[in-house]
């Protein structure tokens, strides 16, 4: 399986998510500039953390003209995994490619620590490492993680089970403790917690291992699928 880390002006986790790819489940990857227009050749893409284009305006909402962005929506659309984290997710979301919006942390602080998750939904193509219910400890880094979506919206991420993470104590005052969705087709998941930075024990928790476990296999499944 091969990765590509989209780099932007201002990402600041690229190499975090190198890092879980490549050494974490021993996979190519490239580090792809957002200058880029094509992303063919990857299996899997990866959207890092930071603050894209300074987040001058809202966070990813200059990211999201990128010209990569025409790329990903292309790939996304053909089913290709792909997976935004932070500034990542928030990307995700100026971009069109995930339901709702994020907001200034309701205590308006920066958050920087540890926090449990719970596994939602299983059966995902970013989940299967994991048990329904499973409690995993990752780290967060943003200011901006306060997930909101009107009631409609929500309503359907509840009935269409693309609620993945939760929080078990809300940092930051996201709607539903909301920490990760998935679109409806399944193959682009965006989360605020970092699960990059929890790949080994060197770094306090590999409970982010997983994650990136469940897109391999997911990929090892659909090459054997087509054989």
């Amino acid at each position: 399986m091969k990765f590509a880390v989209i780099v932007f002006p201002g990402s600041n986790c690229d190499v975090d998510m190198y890092h879980a790819a490549a050494d974490g489940i021993q996979c190519s990857v490239d580090y792809v500039p957002h200058t880029a227009n094509d992303l063919g050749q990857y299996d899997g893409i990866l959207l890092p953390g930071g603050f894209s284009y300074g987040d001058y305006l809202r966070c990813g909402a200059i990211a999201r003209f990128s010209p990569v962005m025409d790329a990903v929506k292309k790939e996304a659309e053909a089913g290709k995994l792909v997976l935004g984290v932070c500034n990542g997710f928030q990307i995700l979301l100026e971009a069109g490619l995930l339901p709702g919006a994020v907001y200034r942390n309701e205590s308006l602080k920066f958050h920087c620590r540890p926090v449990q998750l719970r596994v939602e939904r299983q059966n995902t193509a970013f989940t299967n490492a994991y048990e329904q219910g499973q409690l995993l400890n990752i780290p967060i880094a943003h200011g901006e993680g306060k997930y909101y979506c009107d009631d409609a919206t929500l309503e359907q991420l509840r009935k269409r089970r693309q609620i993945v993470f939760t929080y078990t104590d809300n940092p930051n005052g996201s709607l539903a403790d909301i920490a990760g969705i998935i679109n409806e087709a399944g193959n682009v998941l965006g989360m605020m917690p970092h699960p990059e930075r929890a790949v080994e024990e060197l770094l306090g928790s590999m409970d982010g291992l997983g994650l990136f476990q469940s897109m391999l296999k997911n990929w090892r499944d659909a090459q054997h699928a087509a054989v």
